[in-house]
């Protein structure tokens, strides 16, 4: 069977696609889980953003494939029911399948007969889609598998949930990267891949789609496996390694084990991006940090969410931001943790959420204050009511959410007003100091890859203030001239087909 994987173009817009484009890691963890007799490419097309139609055109001509698949996050659904489309003009006998964050939290989206699609996968991919290509290949029924809805007739059926994979077990292979039919992965000039240790997590935090996937709960790879993975990576071509978990430091002995499992294994030549939470790193960074460093580790995204205890309890993110040990007990972990990597020479994106339903310009002020002063890179977003998650009903009771254009739902366009602030002024406080933050850093990436920065500096420095002219610099207009001209450019971005 010829299966053709796509992830969708639509991306987040923090950074400059010439600098950071990331595979789908789903995507090559689902073909290295298809029997092997069977043909697998994967196309990440957040590569091609500029040439969707005929990427897509070329590789159903090449490929003719029988099955395709689309990972979806919900920002992406109009693009990805777009691209549906054109697979039924280009290639109508194949099968259609989503799958992701958007078809398992919303798989109604997809049941219209008018959306093209014949398949859903509900959760962790793996071994449900593994099941449906063995179900088509035999030209079985799909009531057995677990996970899937499937179209009968003119209606969906949808079987139970698959229970959440342990990982333990050798269940879910390694990917296979060798899959891949586009190039061009880069992380500030380095070629990029994504390696997973673990799934889940057993906090509750409101803005979260992965509870609402796979509950609360946390499972790991053996570190042989993961080894292996990063090994896998580096001869595919990577010299710069981000470990996608959702929440790696939330068994802090377990991830000092894997960062003592890197070094002795010789993969400390690569360089590695993590997610942490704060207080872990502030309650163990003494030890953990200087590890981290030694195994590699470069960038630290950082889970502030918001330095306000306010926006902390709404966000249900005051456990993993509390300093504890060495007498301290409460208060925010952000500074401390901060420190600890700085010390040890490591960057700290910052992970921050603004306008929640109480926040005033001030609260908003604050939190960029914050980021000004002590982040390195700004990671700042909008709360965005995703399918299903607690934020989505509190928005929804209050009556905030006044914009239902899921494709504006990438975090950093405001979709939702605050009890004090309409949505434009929210987004404009944001994009008026994210612009300046992001240039602090900037030359310090560009030295870790000098030639990288001959080539692309000017194209970075042009996106990151795209909108801005010289007049606007000067204040010889008002900002919110560029502002406009920035939020059109975006929407322009966001048309594919």
């Amino acid at each position: 069977m010829n299966i053709l994987l796509l992830s969708m173009p639509d991306s987040f817009e923090h950074m400059p696609s010439v600098a950071i484009r990331m595979p789908n890691g789903a995507l090559t963890s689902l073909a290295g889980n298809v029997d092997p007799h069977h043909r697998v490419a994967v196309a990440d097309l957040i590569l091609v953003q500029r040439r969707v139609r005929e990427t897509l055109e070329r590789l159903v001509r090449e490929i003719e494939p029988d099955l395709v698949g689309l990972s979806v996050m919900t920002f992406q659904r109009h693009t990805a029911l777009r691209i549906i489309q054109l697979i039924r003009r280009l290639r109508p006998a194949a099968r259609v399948v989503v799958g992701g964050y958007d078809a398992s939290l919303a798989p109604d989206a997809y049941t219209d007969p008018s959306a093209g699609v014949d398949f859903i996968v509900r959760g962790e991919g793996e071994l449900t889609f593994r099941e449906l290509v063995r179900a088509l290949e035999r030209g079985a029924d799909f009531t057995g598998v677990a996970g899937l809805s499937f179209k009968c007739g003119e209606r969906f059926t949808h079987n139970p949930d698959r229970p959440v994979n342990g990982l333990d077990e050798g269940d879910v292979r390694l990917p296979n990267r060798g899959a891949r039919v586009l190039k061009g992965y880069t992380m500030v000039g380095r070629q990029v891949d994504v390696v997973e240790t673990s799934r889940g997590c057993t906090f509750d935090c409101s803005f979260c789609s992965i509870i609402e996937m796979r509950g609360r709960n946390f499972h790991t790879y053996h570190f042989d496996r993961v080894l292996a993975d990063i090994r896998d990576a580096r001869a595919h071509g990577a010299r710069a390694i981000f470990l996608v978990d959702d929440n790696i430091t939330l068994n802090v002995r377990r991830f000092e084990g894997l960062c003592r499992a890197i070094i002795a294994a010789g993969l400390n030549d690569l360089d590695y991006t993590v997610q942490a939470m704060t207080s872990a790193i502030a309650n163990h960074g003494r030890t953990l940090a200087p590890l981290m460093r030694q195994a590699g580790f470069r960038y630290v995204f950082l889970g502030i969410e918001n330095i306000l205890d306010e926006d902390l309890e709404f966000l249900r993110a005051e456990a993993k931001n509390r300093r504890r040990g060495d007498g301290a007990n409460g208060g925010n972990a952000a500074v401390t943790a901060i420190e600890y990597l700085h010390q040890n020479k490591m960057y700290v994106v910052g992970g921050l959420i603004v306008g929640n339903p109480t926040d005033t310009r001030a609260a908003i002020e604050t939190n960029l204050d914050f980021v000004r002063r002590y982040v390195d890179v700004p990671y700042i977003q909008h709360p965005t009511p995703y399918p299903r998650t607690p934020m989505t009903k509190t928005f929804r009771d209050q009556g905030l959410i006044i914009n239902e254009q899921l494709e504006d739902y990438d975090g950093t366009t405001a979709v939702v007003r605050t009890a004090h602030l309409d949505s434009d002024e929210i987004e404009f406080l944001r994009w008026r100091a994210d612009r300046w933050i992001k240039l602090k850093h900037l030359p310090v990436a560009l030295v870790h890859t000098p030639l990288f920065a001959l080539r692309n500096g000017l194209k970075m420095l042009r996106y990151t203030f795209r909108g801005t002219t010289i007049r606007s610099i000067l204040g010889l207009e008002d900002e919110r001239k560029s502002f406009e001209r920035y939020r059109a450019l975006r929407r322009a971005e966001r048309m594919y087909l």
